[in-house]
């Protein structure tokens, strides 16, 4: 059964940082674009940064460019996303999701409902 296990949230003060992973089990997670999405309170879930089955390209929302860095280790079978300089704004839930329908970034990074496979989430709050 294909599964997908974020983990790393957490509280953290305004300028601080976290690094989210996101765990695959019952698939090869190489074969699959991987995306990073999150929802605030009240707010629709967002595309916030997306990486290509081998690394080489990544899409990343305007609102945390230059602050977030999406990577992979498909040899641990994992994806991750390295959060500095956090902002309130950023505080959600954090999830990540695959779907073998979409190789392309902008597109996963665009479809922020529309993916097959979602993992739990993780919750991040950014306080002031």
């Amino acid at each position: 059964q294909l599964q997908l296990v974020e983990s790393g949230g957490g509280l953290v003060q305004a300028g601080g940082s976290l690094r989210l992973s996101c765990a695959a089990s019952g698939f090869t997670l190489r074969n699959y674009a991987i995306g990073w999405f999150r929802q605030a309170p009240g707010k629709e879930r967002e595309g916030v940064s997306c990486i290509s089955s081998t690394g080489w390209r990544t899409n990343y929302a305007d609102s945390v460019k230059g602050r977030f860095t999406i990577s992979r280790d498909n040899a641990k079978n994992t994806v991750y996303l390295q959060m500095n300089s956090l902002k309130p704004e950023d505080t959600g839930i954090y999830y990540c999701a695959a779907d073998p329908r979409i190789t392309t970034v902008q597109t996963m990074c665009g479809e922020a409902n529309n993916l097959n496979y979602w993992g739990q989430g993780t919750q991040v709050t950014v306080s002031s």
